[in-house]
């Protein structure tokens, strides 16, 4: 029983192996010549069946295999079309010209929101970030590396320029 179930699957295999290669058959020059200059203009149903028979082509011996198939099986695996064409000229500054554009637009746009906001909020004025210091000190804030450790040098939390009248 066994026996004749691998009899069977090897035969299926052979029969199978034999319809690949026979389906395999070279393809005519006329229909590969120009392959580089054509590939991107053909219909996507022509490339589809183009890229398929030449496939079931590499599964065979690559010795049997045309040099003109050898050469559109390359272009159309690794060619300069569709995402690896060659980029237009021009496309760099088209770039950076939007770029720019777009810099602009987003500085312009920065302005006109600072030229309408309010002033700044009072906790933003050197008086009031030093009363906070003071307050730091006094609450023993941060007694180890902070404000009110022995020998703190820094600004605490002052940061903003004297309040102007």
């Amino acid at each position: 029983m066994l026996r004749t179930s691998l009899l069977r699957t090897s035969r299926t295999a052979i029969v199978r192996s034999s319809l690949q290669t026979r389906r395999a058959h070279a393809i005519s020059n006329p229909t590969l010549a120009n392959i580089e200059k054509r590939w991107e203009s053909m219909p996507p149903n022509e490339q589809a069946e183009l890229w398929m028979s030449l496939r079931d082509r590499m599964k065979t011996n690559w010795v049997e295999m045309t040099l003109q198939e050898k050469k559109a099986a390359y272009y159309i695996a690794f060619g300069a079309h569709g995402p690896r064409s060659v980029t237009p000229p021009g496309e760099g500054w088209k770039v950076a010209g939007y770029t720019a554009l777009g810099v602009g637009v987003s500085f312009v746009i920065f302005v006109a929101i600072r030229m309408a906001a309010g002033p700044a909020p009072l906790t933003m004025n050197r008086e009031y970030q030093e009363a906070t210091n003071e307050y730091l000190k006094a609450q023993n804030s941060e007694p180890l590396s902070g404000i009110s450790s022995e020998g703190y040098v820094g600004k605490g939390q002052v940061q903003s320029s004297p309040k102007q009248k």
